[in-house]
Order: C-alpha cells, then sequence, then structure tokens
C-alpha cells in the first residue's frame, strides 16, 4: 500500500477533499510516506485548521468556506471524501469540459488497486452494514484472519498494517466511495437498489451506475454475488453475467447456482449439487425476511472461503445485529421500544413493521429528499399500525400521501422537533404493544446522522421511565 502511494503521488500537488474520519486517514497515510510533502486540505468548514491531528504541521495549506470546490482545479489529483456531492458543482462543470483537469481518486479506489484481490465487497441501498458485519463475524468464528473495513466507520486506511497476504477484508462499499473507483474487489455482492441519496445525485439511474461499479471494474471470472429477487438489480447485473462467476440469491425460488430458501433450509446450489446449509427456523438474532437475504448473502460467501457448516451456523446464531437496526431498547411502561433509526428508506421501514411484533406506534419522517412515499403510505394504510407520529418536513408528505387513503382507523400525530414524540408515544401506545422509530428519512434536519438520532431516541425513552418511576 504505501509503495503504491509513494509511486502515485511523488512530485504531483495533491488536496484532500473533506476532512472528516476519511480524509484523516488519508492524510496520515500520506504524511507517513511524504512527511514534507506541501498538501493542501479542502474543506467547506474553516474549522479544519484547527483539527488537533495536523495543528504542528507545517507543510498544509488550506481551502475553505464558501466556493471552496472552484479552487481546486488546478491540483494534480484530488482525494475525494465520500459524501461530497460534486456532480452539480464548478468541479463538476470543469470535468465534464474538453480542458485538461486533475485526476479524482479516494481512499477506496486506492485501497482496492493494493487490495483487491483479498476483497468481499459489499454495498446495496440497504443491508450492507448487516451483511459486511454477519460476514466478518462468521469468518472470525472459523478463526479466519479477517478485518472490516468501510462505510461502517472503519476508514480502510487504518487497517493496512494489520493485513497480511492471507487477510479476507470485508469492505462495505457506499455508492459515494464506489463513484470514481478504477477497480473492484474479488467478490462483489450487490443487495439491493432503491431510492437513496437522490439530493446527491443528478438522477436516480446516476446513483444506480454508482452502486454498479462494485462489478463494473471486476475482472472476468471474478465472483459476483447479487438480489436475484430485485428487478433493478437483475436489470444492472445482466450485462456482466457472461464474464462474471455469478450467485444469484433468492427467498423466494430456487437458483441453479448460488443460494435459496425452501421448505424450511437454506440451500447452497453448485454444479455438484445442493447443500442444506442452515435450518431457518433456529434461533437467530437477526429477524425478518430482509435478513434472510442478508443471511444468503451472507452464507454464499462463507461457502466459497471453505467455512464449515458449524462454523456458519454457529456465526449466524451468535450475530447480535447492529445498533440502531431493530435494535430492541426496552420494555417502558409496558411498551415495547425499537431503535430502527437507521431506515432512512420508506422500504426498509416497511420491513420492519413486517419484522416486529404488534407495532401499535410508528415514528416516522425527518428531512426530505424528494423520495416517493406513496407506496410506503399504502403499507401503512393497509397494516396494523393505529398511531403514526410523523416528524417534519418527510413526515408531512408521508402524512399527505396517508389522507389520501382510506385511513379511518388511523391516528395522525405531526410534530416537528424529534422531542416531541415522547409524550405521544407514551400515552398512545396499547400496553404490551410496540413502539417503532423507523424514520424511513434521514436525520439531517436535526441530527448529523442516524447513529445520533438513534441514541437521542434511547436518552428520551429512557427518561421517560425515570418519570414514569417517580
Amino acid at each position: 500500500m504505501l509503495d503504491l502511494i509513494r509511486s502515485r503521488f511523488e512530485n504531483e500537488s495533491v488536496v484532500l477533499l473533506g476532512f472528516g474520519r476519511e480524509g484523516q486517514a488519508s492524510y496520515t497515510v500520506l504524511r507517513r510516506v511524504f512527511p514534507k510533502m506541501l498538501i493542501t486540505i479542502a474543506d467547506a468548514k474553516e474549522s479544519v485548521c484547527e483539527n488537533p491531528l495536523i495543528r504542528e504541521d507545517k507543510n498544509l495549506n488550506f481551502i475553505t468556506g464558501e466556493g471552496y470546490l472552484k479552487k481546486i482545479i488546478s491540483f494534480d489529483i484530488i482525494v475525494r471524501s465520500p459524501g461530497i456531492p460534486i456532480w452539480n458543482s464548478p468541479l463538476s462543470h470543469h470535468l465534464t469540459s474538453s480542458r485538461p483537469h486533475p485526476v479524482i481518486t479516494s481512499q477506496t479506489d486506492l485501497f482496492l488497486q493494493a487490495y483487491a484481490r483479498q476483497v468481499i465487497g459489499v454495498t446495496g441501498t440497504k443491508g450492507k452494514s448487516t451483511t459486511s458485519s454477519l460476514i466478518h463475524h462468521i469468518l472470525k468464528t472459523a478463526d479466519k484472519d479477517t478485518v472490516l473495513v468501510g462505510n461502517i466507520g472503519n476508514p480502510a486506511f487504518h487497517y493496512i498494517d494489520l493485513i497480511g497476504p492471507e487477510t479476507k477484508i470485508v469492505f462495505e462499499l457506499s455508492s459515494h466511495q464506489l463513484e470514481y473507483v478504477t477497480v473492484a474487489p474479488k467478490i462483489a455482492i450487490l443487495l439491493n437498489l432503491f431510492q437513496e441519496h437522490l439530493d446527491a445525485y443528478s438522477t436516480f439511474e446516476a446513483y444506480q451506475q454508482a452502486k454498479i461499479n462494485i462489478t463494473r471494474y471486476q475482472e472476468n471470472s471474478d465472483i459476483l454475488i447479487f438480489n436475484a429477487d430485485d428487478p433493478l438489480v437483475i436489470n444492472q447485473v445482466t450485462p456482466f453475467f457472461p464474464d462474471r462467476n455469478c450467485y444469484p440469491f433468492s427467498v423466494f425460488h430456487p437458483v441453479i447456482h448460488g443460494g435459496f430458501i425452501k421448505d424450511g433450509f437454506l440451500y447452497f446450489a453448485t454444479k455438484d449439487g445442493l447443500n442444506p446449509v442452515w435450518k431457518i427456523h433456529q434461533d437467530r438474532y437477526l429477524s425478518g425476511e430482509h435478513n434472510l437475504k442478508n443471511i444468503l448473502a451472507s452464507v454464499i460467501v462463507a461457502m466459497i472461503l471453505g467455512v464449515s457448516q458449524e462454523d456458519i451456523e454457529d456465526g449466524i446464531a451468535t450475530f447480535k445485529g447492529l445498533e440502531h437496526r431493530l435494535e430492541y431498547v426496552g420494555e417502558y411502561g409496558a411498551i415495547h421500544f425499537y431503535n430502527d433509526s437507521i431506515a432512512t428508506i420508506p422500504e426498509a421501514c416497511m420491513e420492519a413493521v413486517k419484522a416486529i411484533p404488534k407495532v401499535d406506534t410508528l415514528i416516522a419522517g425527518g428531512f426530505d429528499r424528494g423520495i416517493d412515499y406513496s407506496g410506503l403510505a399504502q403499507f401503512l394504510c393497509s397494516s396494523s399500525v393505529r398511531n403514526l407520529i410523523l416528524l417534519g418536513a418527510a413526515g408531512k408528505r408521508i402524512g399527505e400521501q396517508i389522507e389520501k387513503l382510506d385511513h379511518r382507523d388511523k391516528k395522525l400525530f405531526y410534530i416537528n422537533r424529534f422531542d416531541n414524540f415522547k409524550d405521544i408515544a407514551f400515552r398512545e401506545t396499547w400496553p404490551g404493544y410496540a413502539c417503532l422509530l423507523s424514520p424511513a428519512a434521514a436525520s439531517y434536519d436535526e441530527f448529523r446522522n442516524f447513529e445520533e438520532r438513534g441514541i437521542r431516541f434511547r436518552e428520551l425513552v429512557g427518561k421517560r421511565l425515570e418519570i414514569v418511576k417517580w
């Protein structure tokens, strides 16, 4: 990895675009290879200059504040952090012109250039954190040398000293991380495609094209694992079938070469026959049909890598899932509270309602990114959920869709601040039933991320419990 950095960046002018967790990890590696290189940091926040990591570094320049993207087109290399949209920026207009332009790369692309043959890459609109974590957990259960990196919160560059020739690298990949890659993982997993991040892409198709980079740049005969139940996925991966070793998976029908569910068993199918790997009614923490798909993808990887059936079963049974995804917060005031703050699209919210028993109150809404909520409205109107606490601009649009339908047995509560949910939830939810936070929207109107929103949910429920006890 360090040799690659040296060969790519020596004698080049370099700007780090964005200085969050990933930008800081990129800086650390660059400075390790080039102690005296002049590095420029470009970020909208002027406060990045005060970061303790770089306070003593005299070989830095800064481009910050409004219009900072206009000022970086003169550099040789731009190392872009994920989540900084440039499609509608001055930089984008420059790159689409005929003038010379800088090379745009990323930590993900550089990492894949060095380690692609060892990488199990996981992407999809939803489920990628759970699937990546489950694969990593199964491999650890089997005593494999493995690391978990990427969008799950672990910048890949933090792990370069832990990676040996036999290390299996499980890499959760967002659309932003895949956008400028030029290589792809040896094993690529595409879980699903739904509308999301429409504020960061010119079209939904542009978002899908970023996702499909996970297989676009694979070498011939590399492994592609994909969801055969998702028509958008099928549409995007079909052109790559002739040159890939494909393993589709399905919860609805058998496949010839891949994984599927039938008669209560998860089967792994190859040209050598069927292997019943796991009985799906065994105890597990991952509930819901959507998690069966995550498990299918994970089992296929494990089987390909030679993990024993016993280790696969133990790995699934002992994996407790992720924070903020169908997370049971507790029983307070005879009400069961669940935190599903990670659900930022309608499909994830619907799966949560189906997975959790006796949902009486749903908290939904937040930052409005223009997602279509008509399907969610129809689902909620036909569900047994009685109370809908609808937050912010997205909540208002969800409510407007519901009000167009037959919603006579539903109570709609519109709130402008997240904290206001608690009194309504405790007052309206039937004892013995569940109150579910599954927003189907981003959190940026009040919180920095979904984690912060989920933590606040747990805090408020706990505080309410203290008041009830008193």
